[in-house]
């Protein structure tokens, strides 16, 4: 059941329609003021009883200049001040020639108030000012009537109130857009940073699949070579290589799992609930690489140090795509070397190993490998030095001197971006 119209509802069409169609409101406007004048025209303001009705009949002149004035009005909105200097052209030859004139300085008014609604203070200062002294001077100076009379006074007054309304609207107008455009400056603002922060989430789920997909797959590539070489002669180290292989595949897909986790809907299934790696779980990290036969040894003095999330995963995946590197690059006899270290405010972690020595083949500068220092497509370093950046820390990889590679990552206790604890 339809609720009833209100008063304001059933105008809303209407209103909608003038909106839409100002010149059709104008000339309403128009007809309107003049029926006013012409039904005015017949008053005597001087009676002999004081203000009379129908004993006055006004002359074909101040017919015209009436339909003249009102005419004009039609065009207000787009000739305000044209439209004003004619009204009150018209308006001073009723004035000076009509005695008693007929109220055509009603005309005037309308367009005054135009002219102050739709221009600047200073212009309406300025034309009103120039508007009042010549309609009341006429008045007062060509009038039969003395020059303190009401008639007189009601010119001045009229003229004054037109101006004053017409600025009043003019600066409310002024007000409400100026409120409009910042809330939909607000509003482009809030569409931006929605759009930065969904980007800024898609690198760094993009970071963690690079990381999670290049180490497990490395460490599978490696046990599946190791399991195909000695299947024939040593079954038993190939079951152990395959079950190693097992075991890193299901890592591989619970931390994928883990990740895309992030991209689903609330009506998606439930994702998982495990904590993402950090430096808590980099014992078992390192074992997997020495069971792929990575020697690495580890060295830290951060036990005691609680990082935040951020910082956390950044080192736990900086110390896994180094060593996937090394494992991938550094050739079969490399060894590796792991420090986690506490420094002031910073949390310093780096990676050493010994292999590629000097003359051989060397990682590209992305840090995923090509001979003689040619970048092989990958992004490795790229990502790291990205995650580090995002925190407000440092990164720096390079060839040591001798043979072999480093990467050192410095991150602060304290991650540079509260957002960044969401990863």
């Amino acid at each position: 059941m339809t609720a009833p119209l209100t008063g304001f509802s059933r105008l809303a069409p209407p209103r909608s329609w003038l909106r839409a169609h100002p010149t059709a409101f104008d000339a309403g406007l128009a007809a309107a003021v003049l029926v006013c004048m012409v039904v005015a025209s017949f008053a005597d303001p001087h009676g002999p009883h004081g203000p009379t009705f129908g004993t006055r009949t006004p002359e074909l002149r101040s017919l015209l200049l009436m339909a003249a004035a009102a005419g004009a009005l039609v065009f207000r909105r787009s000739r305000p001040v044209s439209v004003l200097a004619v009204t009150g052209a018209v308006s001073v030859a009723e004035l000076v020639a009509g005695d008693p004139p007929a109220p055509v300085a009603m005309s005037a008014v309308i367009a005054l108030y135009t002219v102050a609604s739709r221009t600047d203070r200073p212009t309406t200062w300025r034309v009103g000012l120039l508007t009042m002294t010549v309609l009341t001077g006429s008045a007062m100076l060509f009038g039969s009537a003395p020059w303190y009379s009401q008639e007189n006074l009601g010119i001045f007054a009229w003229t004054g109130m037109a101006a004053a309304a017409g600025d009043a609207v003019r600066s409310r107008r002024a007000f409400v857009d100026a409120i409009r455009e910042r809330a939909e400056r607000a509003e482009r603002t809030r569409d931006e940073e929605a759009r930065r922060r969904v980007a800024e989430e898609r690198l760094r789920i993009a970071r963690d699949l690079h990381d999670v997909v290049a180490h497990h797959i490395a460490l599978v590539n490696v046990q599946a070579g190791v399991a195909a070489h000695v299947m024939d002669k040593r079954p038993d180290q190939a079951k152990e290589a395959l079950s190693h292989v097992r075991e890193a595949s299901r890592s591989a897909l619970d931390e994928l799992r883990a990740t895309v986790g992030l991209l689903r809907q609330s009506g998606d299934p439930e994702a998982p609930t495990e904590p993402a790696p950090g430096l808590a779980v980099l014992d078992p990290l390192l074992d997997g690489f020495r069971r792929a036969g990575l020697p690495v040894e580890l060295a830290r003095t951060d036990q005691d140090t609680e990082l935040p999330a951020a910082v956390d995963l950044a080192a736990y995946r900086i110390v896994q795509e180094a060593l996937t590197n090394v494992r991938k690059h550094a050739g079969a006899a490399a060894k590796a070397e792991v420090s986690v270290v506490r420094v002031g405010r910073t949390v310093e972690v780096t990676v050493l190993d010994d292999g590629c020595p000097a003359g051989s083949v060397r990682r590209g500068p992305d840090g995923d490998g090509g001979a003689d220092g040619a970048p092989a497509g990958g992004h490795g370093l790229i990502g790291m030095r990205e995650r580090v950046t995002a925190l407000g820390g440092t990164l720096t990889a390079g060839p040591r001197y001798g043979g072999g590679f480093r990467v050192q990552a410095i991150l602060p206790v304290k991650a540079g971006a509260e957002g960044d604890e969401d990863v």
